[in-house]
């Protein structure tokens, strides 16, 4: 599965396309909102894992652009963050996201995400 991992800690994205390429997926690593959405557009993926808190525009927006367009409204998204507003993940759920995750993410946990988000 092709995956588009867009976090601006380069390390959680190193360490999350880690996990995912040991799985056997394809990973592209973006560091902000605007590369993600390029990287999606030029090429959707089969799955779109997205921080909220990123340069360029936060990952609701990019969830919005991303279920507003017809090329890239069936790609799954998981959403993933470090906020504590409670509010959140109903928010992103109802734009379209298909999993809310806080971060620290645990492997297992992560792995179960991504195959829930597909199926």
């Amino acid at each position: 599965m092709n995956i588009i991992v867009a976090d601006d800690d380069k390390v959680l994205s190193k360490m999350i396309c880690g996990i995912l390429n040991e799985s056997g997926h394809i990973t592209i690593a973006a560091y902000d909102s605007m590369q993600a959405m390029m990287f999606v557009m030029k090429q959707p993926p089969d799955l779109v894992i997205l921080d909220i808190n990123m340069p360029g525009g936060t990952g609701v927006d990019a969830l919005r652009k991303l279920k507003m367009s017809t090329k890239t409204k069936g790609v799954p998204v998981i959403i993933i963050t470090g906020s504590t507003d409670e509010k959140l993940p109903d928010e992103v759920i109802k734009l379209g996201a298909k999993v809310f995750l806080s971060k620290p993410i645990e492997p297992d946990v992560l792995l179960k995400a991504v195959r829930d988000a597909v199926t």
